[in-house]
């Protein structure tokens, strides 16, 4: 341990960068579409439940390493707030089932696609929940974001398919079921991040989601074969990387800066789904997802100038006004003009979840 603490913290010490945040942060998504691609090709074999315990167990040997890289380990996943882990851990299971049972019924492009809509319902949540004050442009984003999900959804909400019960239309209730609840687990996330760490925060989450998956257990499991077993060990591993290559984008980047690379899931799921599955996405997915992208990203590019101006106009603040420092230095002793040296002192923080 004592050989590898002064590398991690020589890393945390690293300059923005944000190239490498924004190349860390494509191949998280990559990552995480094919982790969707592992779920989507076992999901018709093995149980939903089963799928989560495997993803969520074996995402902890990733996750360690990591920890254990970073140095202090025990530091890294101290809590102080086991309740919050707890309904957060719930929330996230809950939502983990669904997304993989969607897997089992729609194109991967499309589970992928309605995705999306988890940061849209969080704009609602955090207002309704977290009491925060929504601006006028992140309402008209989220706004442009849904209608784009109504165009994904029109071929599978039509009248015909919902009164023969399609196994698209299920999918699409439960991919939506899903997003809100990852919606209402990432309101849970900002709570946490105030007092807890990412590793604490990833850590919890993947012993809770691994406890809940091995009870269902008792509804019925299957022995999965030699290929399904290995798919299933690599869903875990490439979703702990995932997970990890995400927070170290943000060690290198402002999460204004790397939003808008989430959306390079689309290209990822579309690639993936028609090598493996031979699955090409309607024309209504493609013009709905570059809606939603549309809108995410006009929302992103309202934040990053709301912040410029923001900080803009704390400096302006601070600036004293000509008037007032003439007359201030008048008053001010030769003496006390001379240059002065201060002292810096630079503490690294672990990094917090997003």
């Amino acid at each position: 341990m004592t050989g590898i603490r002064p590398v991690a913290v020589a890393l945390r010490c690293f300059a923005v960068n944000p190239p490498l945040a924004i190349v860390l942060k494509i191949l998280s998504a990559l990552m995480f579409t094919i982790m969707s691609a592992g779920i989507k090709y076992v999901s018709d074999r093995v149980p939903v439940g089963e799928i989560v315990f495997f993803r969520s167990f074996f995402m902890l040997l990733p996750l360690i390493i990591w920890l254990a890289w970073q140095g202090d380990m025990m530091a890294m996943i101290r809590t102080r707030n086991v309740i919050g882990h707890f309904r957060r851990g719930v929330m996230s299971s809950c939502s983990m089932f669904l997304n993989f049972l969607a897997l089992a019924y729609l194109p991967l492009t499309d589970a992928v696609a309605l995705g999306y809509t988890a940061p849209l319902i969080l704009v609602v949540l955090a207002a309704i929940l977290l009491k925060e004050r929504v601006q006028s442009y992140r309402w008209i984003g989220t706004a442009i974001g849904f209608s784009g999900v109504l165009i994904m959804l029109a071929p599978h909400l039509s009248v015909s398919e919902m009164l023969a019960g399609g196994a698209a239309s299920i999918g699409v209730m439960i991919a939506l079921s899903g997003a809100f609840l990852t919606a209402g687990a990432l309101v849970q996330v900002r709570r946490l991040v105030s007092t807890e760490t990412t590793g604490a925060i990833i850590f919890y989450l993947a012993v809770m989601t691994s406890a809940l998956g091995l009870l269902t257990i008792a509804f019925g499991w299957v022995v999965p074969t030699i290929e399904e077993a290995i798919v299933l060990v690599m869903i875990g591993i490439v979703g702990g990387i995932g997970q990890i290559l995400m927070t170290m984008s943000f060690r290198y980047g402002d999460a204004s800066l790397l939003a808008p690379f989430d959306y390079t899931t689309m290209l990822w799921a579309c690639m993936l789904g028609w090598f493996i599955f031979g699955d090409w996405p309607l024309p209504a997915v493609f013009a709905g997802a570059a809606v939603v992208i549309g809108a995410g990203v006009f929302v992103v590019w309202r934040e990053r100038a709301e912040g410029i101006n923001r900080r803009r106009a704390q400096t302006d603040a601070a600036l004293p006004h000509p008037a007032v420092a003439d007359v201030t230095m008048a008053h001010v002793p030769v003496d006390a003009l001379q240059p002065q040296v201060a002292t810096v002192s630079v503490k690294s923080t672990p990094p917090r979840a997003a």
